[in-house]
C-alpha cells in the first residue's frame, strides 16, 4: 500500500506542475492510458488471490479516482488562466473610433446604380424589364432585326463571333440588346412596353469605348403609339435621370435598320471647365438613337405590321453614368481600382426612388 501512496503523490505533484494543457494530457497519459502505470497495475489484479484483490481492487480504483478528479480540477484551472491571459491581450480600447461596418464601407459600382435608377424611372412609367442571353445567333442580333447583308455591323471588325459550328452557323457576342426586343415579341402578344437593359461587346477600345459596355434599350408597341408619344417618353425619363425637371432634345434624321424613321437625340447642355451640365446652356450634346419601329422587324417578330406600330430607342449605361457622375474615363469602370470606386461608388442601402431621390 505505501508504494500506492508513493505512486499517488508523484502524479499528483507531475499533475499540479503541469503549466499547460499539453503538457497536463501528458501526464493523464502516463498514469490512465492504456500504457500508464496505474492502467498497468489494474491488469494485474487478475493474477492476485482474492484476498489481495479484495484489497488491492477498491485502492487502485480509489487511486484513479482521485488522479482523474485532480487531472479535471488542474485543466480547469489551466483553461481559466488561459483565458485570462487572453482577455487581457485582447482588450478594447475604448478610446479608439469606431471601425467602420463593412455594409458602410462597400460600395455599389456607379453602372449597378445607373441600372437602378434607369429601372426606377421607367418602372414608373410602366416599362418592365426584359433580359436575354449575351451570346446570339446571327438571326436574333442582325437578321430579325434587318440587317442586310454585307452590313458593316456584320464584319469582323465590329462584332466578336466564336468559331463556326457543323451546320455552318457562327455564334456571337450580341453587340446591341436589341435581340431582346425580338425575343420577347415572339413569346408574347401586343401591346408591349418594356425595356431591355445589360451588356454588349463591340470591337472597340479608347476612352469612350470599350469591347464590354452596357446598352438599354426600350420598346413601345401598340396600335395608336406614335413620335409623340416619343418625345415625351424620352423627355419625362431624362429629366428625371438628370434631376433637372426638364431638359430640351433636339432630333436629327439618322439612319438605323430596324428603324423608320430614325432620329439621333441631342440634348441642350452647358460645357465649362470641362464640365457637362445637362438642361442649360446653348450647346447641344448627343446622347440616344431612336426611331419607329421598322415593319420588317414586326413582320420578323410574327406581328401584322398593318395593325401594330410602336417605337424604340437605346442609349449607353456607361456614358449615362459618366455625364450624370463626371466620370472622365470610360475604361476605369472595368479597372477594378478600389480606390476609383470608394470615390465613385454609392453606399448599398443608397436605392434609387422617385420619391426619395433618384442619386440620394
Amino acid at each position: 500500500m505505501s508504494d500506492l501512496k508513493k505512486l499517488e503523490d508523484e502524479i499528483l505533484a507531475s499533475v499540479a506542475a503541469a503549466e499547460s494543457e499539453k503538457a497536463l494530457e501528458d501526464v493523464r497519459v502516463a498514469a490512465l492510458g492504456k500504457k500508464g502505470t496505474i492502467s498497468e497495475q489494474l491488469k494485474g489484479l487478475g493474477k492476485m488471490s482474492p484476498e489481495e484483490r479484495k484489497e488491492m481492487g477498491p485502492a487502485l480504483n480509489g487511486l484513479k479516482d482521485r488522479v482523474g478528479e485532480a487531472i479535471a480540477r488542474r485543466k480547469e484551472a489551466l483553461h481559466e488562466a488561459a483565458l485570462e491571459a487572453r482577455l487581457a491581450s485582447e482588450g478594447v480600447d475604448v478610446t479608439l473610433p469606431v471601425r467602420e461596418s463593412a455594409l458602410g464601407a462597400g460600395r455599389i459600382h456607379p453602372i449597378s446604380q445607373v441600372f437602378d435608377e434607369i429601372t426606377a424611372i421607367f418602372g414608373d412609367m410602366g416599362f418592365s424589364v426584359e433580359e436575354g442571353p449575351d451570346i446570339e445567333t446571327d438571326y436574333y442580333n442582325f437578321e430579325a432585326l434587318n440587317f442586310p447583308e454585307g452590313h458593316p455591323a456584320r464584319e469582323m471588325h465590329d462584332t466578336f463571333y466564336f468559331h463556326e459550328k457543323e451546320d455552318g452557323s457562327r455564334p456571337l457576342l450580341r453587340t446591341h440588346t436589341s435581340p431582346v426586343q425580338v425575343r420577347t415579341m415572339e413569346k408574347g402578344k401586343p401591346p408591349f412596353r418594356f425595356i431591355a437593359p445589360g451588356r454588349t461587346f463591340r470591337c472597340d477600345s479608347d476612352q469612350t469605348h470599350t469591347p464590354q459596355f452596357h446598352q438599354v434599350e426600350g420598346l413601345v408597341i401598340d396600335e395608336e403609339t406614335n413620335l409623340g408619344h416619343l418625345k415625351w417618353t424620352l423627355e419625362t425619363f431624362l429629366g428625371a435621370f438628370f434631376e433637372t425637371g426638364k431638359v430640351e432634345l433636339r432630333f436629327r434624321p439618322s439612319f438605323f435598320p430596324f428603324t423608320e424613321p430614325s432620329m439621333e437625340v441631342d440634348v441642350r447642355c452647358a460645357r465649362a471647365g470641362g464640365e457637362i451640365r445637362i438642361g442649360e446652356g446653348d450647346d447641344w450634346l448627343e446622347i440616344l438613337g431612336c426611331g419607329m419601329v421598322h415593319p420588317n422587324v414586326l413582320s420578323a417578330s410574327g406581328i401584322d405590321p398593318e395593325r401594330y406600330q410602336g417605337f424604340a430607342f437605346g442609349m449607353g449605361i456607361d456614358r449615362l453614368a459618366m455625364l450624370k457622375y463626371g466620370i472622365p474615363d470610360l475604361r476605369a469602370f472595368f479597372e477594378a481600382d478600389l480606390r476609383w470606386l470608394k470615390h465613385y461608388g454609392f453606399a448599398a442601402l443608397d436605392v434609387p426612388t422617385l420619391d426619395g431621390g433618384i442619386s440620394s
